[in-house]
C-alpha cells in the first residue's frame, strides 16, 4: 500500500541531565504519526472473524444488534477479503465458515445472521478460539488476520481464567493473529478484555449500552480497513546498562539483542504517544548517554524512520537546578493517573474501599510533586484526589467499568471512545 508521507517520529525526554553518583529515571515519549493513505490505492486484505456471544444474557437487542454489526462488517468487505461468523453460547455455533468475501458470500452471511437467537451459558474461550481457528486455516501472510469478540458475560465454561486467555491471545499473535474485545453492559470482565486484547495486539472497548454496538464494530472494522503498516515496533539502541521499560500498554520485547516497543498496527493518519521509562548506572561528570530509536514495521512501510535523544552526567545541584519539559510530564502523568485508576478499580471491587482511595491519593501527591505551576498537571492530581472520595466506598458497575475502559485508551494512546487517535487535519 502507498501512503502519501513518511511516517515522523519524534522524541522528548522529561531531563536532559543525569545523576553521576547516584542511578537516576527519566522518562521519554515517542511520538508516532502514521502516514496518509493515498487515495485509490489498494489496501491490505483483511481476514476477519465476527465472534458473537449468543448466550442468554445477549437475549433482546442485544444479540439483535450485534448481528446487524456483522452484517455491515461483512458489507463493507472486497472478494480479496475473507470472514467467518462465530456465534457461542456453552456450543459453538460455526455461522458462516471461512470463506472469501464474495458478493454470494455476503448475502449468505446476512440471511443467517438474521435467523439467530440466544442459549444458554457462556464458553467465551470455546467461541473465540474456534473463530482464530478459522482465521489460521486460511491465514492471510500480506494482509490482517483478526477476530472480533463480544460478550455481555463471564467466561463461566471451559477456558475461564484471564492469564490463560491472554496467554493463548499472545500466542496466536505471534502466529499472526490478531484480536479485539467488545464487553456489552456492566456484568462483563472488563480486565479479562482488557487482558487479552492488549496481549493479541487489537483494542479493548466497552460499550455502555446496546445501542452503541454498531458504532463501535464498525468503527473497529473500519480501522482494520485503514491500516498502513503491520506489526509496527519501536526499537531502542541504548548503552550497556541503561534499562527501558513502557508505561502504557505497549510492551516492550527483545529484537535482535535490542529493546523494541510493539506498537500493533497503525492506521492511517494515526498519532500515538508512546511513554517510557529508562533507568541509568552512574557515571563520570560530562559523560554523555545516547540513545537511539528506530520505527521499524513487517513491510518496510515506515522505511526505518529515526530518533536520537541523548542525556550527560552532572553533579547533583546541577540535576537539581535543570528545568523540566512540561508536555512529557503531562503525557506521564496522564498515564500513571490511568494506572492508578485501574488498580482503584480492581480494590473497590473486592471491598478494599480505603486501599482504593490510597492508590489515587498517592499517585495525586506524586504529580503534585513535580507539577509546579502548570494547570493540566495539577488538575490530573486534584482529579485524583476527587475521584479518590468516590472510590472509598462501593461504587456502581457501570461506573466502575467507566473508569477502567477510559483507563485503557489513555494508555493505548486512543481517544475518549476508545478510537484511534487521529489529527484533526487528518
Amino acid at each position: 500500500m502507498t501512503q502519501s508521507t513518511t511516517t515522523p517520529l519524534t522524541v522528548a525526554t522529561d531531563r536532559r541531565l543525569i545523576r553521576s553518583k547516584w542511578h537516576s529515571t527519566r522518562y521519554v515519549v515517542a511520538a508516532v504519526d502514521a502516514p496518509i493513505a493515498r487515495t485509490g490505492t489498494a489496501r491490505p486484505p483483511v481476514n476477519l472473524a465476527f465472534v458473537l456471544d449468543r448466550s442468554g444474557s445477549m437475549s433482546g437487542p442485544k444479540l439483535g444488534l450485534a448481528a446487524q454489526a456483522a452484517q455491515e462488517g461483512i458489507a463493507r468487505l472486497l472478494p480479496t477479503d475473507r470472514f467467518c461468523v462465530v456465534m457461542y453460547d456453552e456450543d459453538v455455533d460455526m455461522v458462516v465458515p471461512s470463506t472469501l468475501a464474495t458478493a454470494n458470500a455476503r448475502r449468505d452471511a446476512i440471511e443467517r445472521l438474521r435467523r439467530v437467537g440466544t442459549g444458554g451459558s457462556t464458553d467465551l474461550g470455546a467461541g473465540w478460539l474456534a473463530g482464530c481457528s478459522q482465521i489460521a486455516m486460511a491465514l492471510m501472510a500480506d494482509g490482517v488476520n483478526r477476530a472480533l469478540l463480544l460478550t455481555d458475560g463471564l467466561a463461566n465454561r471451559g477456558i475461564t481464567s484471564a492469564e490463560d486467555l491472554a496467554h493463548h491471545a499472545a500466542q496466536l499473535r505471534a502466529r499472526g493473529v490478531s484480536t479485539s474485545t467488545f464487553g456489552v453492559g456492566n456484568d462483563f470482565d472488563e480486565a479479562l478484555l482488557q487482558a487479552m486484547a492488549q496481549a493479541g495486539g487489537g483494542h479493548f472497548y466497552d460499550i455502555a449500552d446496546a445501542a452503541a454496538i454498531r458504532d463501535h464494530i464498525s468503527s473497529e472494522v473500519g480501522e482494520t480497513l485503514e491500516i498502513v503498516a503491520r506489526e509496527v515496533t519501536l526499537q531502542v539502541a541504548l548503552p550497556t546498562g541503561v534499562r527501558v521499560e513502557s508505561l502504557g500498554a505497549f510492551p516492550v520485547r527483545e529484537a535482535g539483542g535490542r529493546p523494541a516497543v510493539t506498537l500493533g498496527d497503525l492506521v492511517s493518519g494515526q498519532e500515538l504517544e508512546v511513554p517510557l521509562r529508562l533507568s541509568f548506572p552512574l557515571g563520570m561528570p560530562g559523560e554523555r548517554v545516547p540513545a537511539v530509536f528506530t520505527l521499524a514495521d513487517r513491510d518496510d512501510v515506515l522505511d526505518g524512520t529515526v530518533a536520537r535523544v541523548a542525556w550527560e552526567h552532572a553533579d547533583d545541584a546541577t540535576n537539581d537546578a535543570q528545568p523540566r519539559t512540561v508536555e512529557v510530564d503531562r503525557v506521564v502523568a496522564r498515564v500513571f493517573a490511568a494506572r492508578a485508576r485501574q488498580e482503584a478499580v480492581r480494590r473497590n471491587k473486592s471491598g478494599e474501599y480505603e486501599a482504593a482511595r490510597h492508590v489515587l491519593e498517592a499517585t495525586a501527591r506524586r504529580i503534585r510533586s513535580y507539577a509546579g505551576s502548570d494547570p493540566e498537571l495539577r488538575a490530573i492530581a486534584e482529579g485524583l484526589l476527587q475521584e479518590g472520595e468516590s472510590f472509598r466506598h462501593a461504587m456502581p458497575a457501570r461506573a466502575l467499568k467507566e473508569a477502567y475502559a477510559q483507563s485503557s485508551y489513555e494508555m493505548q494512546s486512543r481517544s475518549v471512545e476508545g478510537k484511534a487517535r487521529r489529527s484533526p487535519a487528518r
